[in-house]
C-alpha cells in the first residue's frame, strides 16, 4: 500500500469506530454565529483584556488546515476558504468524551468549536474551544504544500483541492465575481434589460467558428449549441428593446491554448441608435470604472508589466498596426497577393479562402497582436472578415468594426451593426461561398434573422466582451484556466503525467 493508501485507510478507520462509539460523523446541520473571517472582522481590533470583560461566547464552523499538539494543549486553524481562526483547545477546559473526540480529529475535518474568544500570550485572536461537534470526515487528506507549478494539472481537476488549500485561487474567483457584478450594475443603471437567448439553436451563426453539434431526440431534429447569441440579441432590437445584454456560456468546437476554451462566457449587448464610436466610449467608460472599483486605480499588473488603463486608449485602424507595430512594409498591403508573398515571406500559414481582409487579419494576428499591451483599439477592418458589420461611411472596403486589445489578447470586438436586410443577405451568400471553398469556420444564412431584419432594425451598436480573459488581465493569471472553475480537460491517459498534459493542452492551438 502506498502512504497515502495507508493514510485513508486509517482515517476511515477512525470514522468507523467513532460510528460504533454513537458519533455522528456527517450531521445534518451546526448552529452557528459566525465564521473565521466574520470573526476577525467583528472582534480582530479587542484587547486581551476587552475580550476577557466581554466574554464574548461564539461557536464556530470550519476546516481544520493546521493542528499543533502540545502535550495537553492542543493549537489548531479553523478555516473559511478566506481566513483561519486560531483554536485553543486544552484538555481540562474540556470532557473527557470531548477530548477523546479531539484526538481523533484529521486535517480536512470540517467541525464546530463552541468557547469564548480570547487572545493568546502571542496576541494572536483565538477560541477557547468547550465544546466540539465533528461535522464531516474527511477521507482523504489534503497535500500539506500546494505547489502552484508542480501541482498546476491537480488544481484544474481538482478544483476543490485547489480552493480549500490556495487562498489565491479563491481571490480569482472572487474577483472573478466582482467583475460581473460590476458588469450587471453599470448596464442596469443604464436601462439596459439582461435577457436570456437560446443556448441550443438550429442554426449556429452570429460568430466565425465552428459549433458543436447534438440532437434532439423527440423533434428528431439536429441542433447546435450556440456560437454566440448575437443574432437573437439582434432580433430584440427588432422587436423593440433599444437596449439589451446577456451574460452566459457560448461553445465553439476550436483548439485549447492559455487564451481558448470551448466552453466560456460573454458579454453581449446591443444600444439602438448609436455606433461604434459610442461603444468605445462605452467601453472605456464600463472598464476603467471595474479597474478604479476592483483595483482602486487604472494600473493593474499583468504578465511582469504595469497595463495603464488611463482615458483615452489609442486606436489604430488594421493596416496603420500592421504598419506600424507590425514591422510590415506599405508596399506588402497592396492587395492580396503581396500580402500573401509576406505571409510566405514569415512563414506563416494562410488561410483558405484568402481574400484580401482574411490575408490581412492572419497577418496583423502574427504580427501585431503580442504588441498590444496597453488597451488598443484595433479599429475598421476589411469587409470580408466583418459579415455582420455595417460599412465604413467613408470607405466601402471596410467596415465600421472595432476589437480591443489588453494584454496582447482580444477583449472585444464590436461594430455599428448591418440593418440592411438585402446587403446582409448579399453577405451571408458570400460567407456561404468561402465555406464552400473551404472555411468551415463562415457564417451560414439565416433566412429567419433576414426576416426579421425586414420588418425594421434600428441603427445599432453591438459589442462582445470576453469575461474570461477580462478576469485574466484583473487576476494577473496567464492561462483562461486559472479563471475558469472547472475548464475542460482531457482524460488523463494510463502513464501520463498532469503537467504532461497541459504541456501539451495548452500549445497554441
Amino acid at each position: 500500500m502506498s502512504e497515502l493508501d495507508i493514510q485513508i485507510a486509517n482515517r476511515r478507520r477512525k470514522r468507523d469506530e467513532l460510528n460504533e462509539a454513537g458519533v455522528l460523523t456527517y450531521p445534518h446541520r451546526f448552529a452557528y454565529d459566525l465564521e473565521a473571517t466574520a470573526v476577525h472582522a467583528r472582534y480582530g481590533q479587542k484587547s486581551a483584556e476587552e475580550l476577557e470583560e466581554a466574554s464574548i461566547s461564539l461557536r464556530v464552523p470550519g476546516r481544520l488546515t493546521a493542528i499543533r499538539r502540545q502535550g495537553k494543549l492542543i493549537f489548531a486553524d479553523l478555516s473559511d476558504g478566506r481566513t483561519t481562526l486560531q483554536l485553543f483547545l486544552r484538555k481540562n477546559s474540556m470532557s473527557e468524551a470531548t477530548w477523546e473526540l479531539l484526538l481523533t480529529f484529521d486535517l480536512g475535518d470540517h467541525v464546530g468549536v463552541a468557547g469564548k474568544l480570547m487572545r493568546t500570550r502571542m496576541g494572536e485572536l483565538s477560541l477557547a474551544g468547550e465544546e466540539l461537534t465533528l461535522l464531516a470526515k474527511a477521507l482523504r487528506p489534503l497535500p500539506e504544500k500546494w505547489s502552484g507549478l508542480k501541482d498546476v494539472e491537480a488544481r484544474y481537476r481538482q478544483r476543490y483541492v485547489d480552493l480549500a488549500t490556495n487562498t489565491a485561487s479563491r481571490e480569482v474567483f472572487e474577483i472573478r465575481a466582482k467583475l460581473v457584478r460590476g458588469i450587471r450594475h453599470f448596464f442596469d443603471q443604464r436601462g439596459f434589460l439582461e435577457v436570456e437567448t437560446p443556448m441550443m439553436q438550429s442554426i449556429a451563426g452570429g460568430a466565425a467558428a465552428r459549433p458543436f453539434v447534438t440532437h434532439h431526440n423527440a423533434l428528431d431534429l439536429e441542433l447546435y449549441l450556440r456560437v454566440a447569441p448575437e443574432l437573437y440579441l439582434k432580433r430584440l432590437l427588432v422587436g423593440g428593446i433599444p437596449r439589451v445584454y446577456e451574460i452566459n456560456r457560448n461553445f465553439r468546437n476550436e483548439g485549447i491554448s492559455k487564451q481558448h476554451n470551448p466552453e466560456f462566457t460573454m458579454l453581449e449587448f446591443y444600444w439602438a441608435y448609436v455606433d461604434y464610436h459610442d461603444l468605445m466610449e462605452l467601453t472605456e467608460e464600463l472598464i476603467v470604472g471595474l479597474a478604479e472599483d476592483i483595483h482602486g486605480g487604472t494600473e493593474l499588473p499583468f504578465k511582469g508589466r504595469t497595463l495603464d488603463f488611463s482615458r483615452p486608449w489609442k486606436r489604430y485602424t488594421m493596416k496603420e498596426a500592421t504598419l506600424e507595430l507590425g514591422g510590415v512594409a506599405p508596399e506588402a498591403l497592396q492587395d492580396a497577393a503581396s500580402i500573401a508573398a509576406e505571409l510566405e515571406r514569415r512563414g506563416i500559414d494562410q488561410p483558405p479562402a484568402a481574400s484580401f481582409g482574411k490575408l490581412l487579419l492572419t497577418l496583423f494576428e502574427e504580427t501585431v497582436e503580442e504588441h498590444l499591451h496597453n488597451p488598443t483599439f484595433i479599429i475598421d477592418h476589411p469587409v470580408e472578415v466583418s459579415p455582420l458589420a455595417k460599412q465604413h461611411r467613408d470607405d466601402p472596403s471596410l467596415t465600421e468594426r472595432f476589437e480591443l486589445y489588453i494584454g496582447g489578447m482580444e477583449v472585444a470586438n464590436a461594430f455599428s451593426e448591418l440593418n440592411n436586410p438585402d446587403l446582409q443577405a448579399e453577405r451571408f451568400r458570400q460567407q456561404l461561398e468561402a465555406r464552400e471553398a473551404g472555411d468551415d469556420e463562415a457564417h451560414v444564412f439565416d433566412s429567419d434573422y433576414i426576416r426579421a431584419l425586414e420588418h425594421g432594425m434600428p441603427p445599432a451598436g453591438g459589442e462582445g466582451i470576453g469575461i474570461d480573459r477580462l478576469a485574466m488581465v484583473f487576476t494577473d493569471r496567464t492561462s483562461i484556466r486559472d479563471v475558469i472553475l472547472f475548464p475542460l480537460l482531457r482524460p488523463l491517459p494510463e502513464g501520463v503525467t498532469g503537467d504532461e498534459v497541459v504541456a501539451e493542452e495548452e500549445g497554441e492551438a
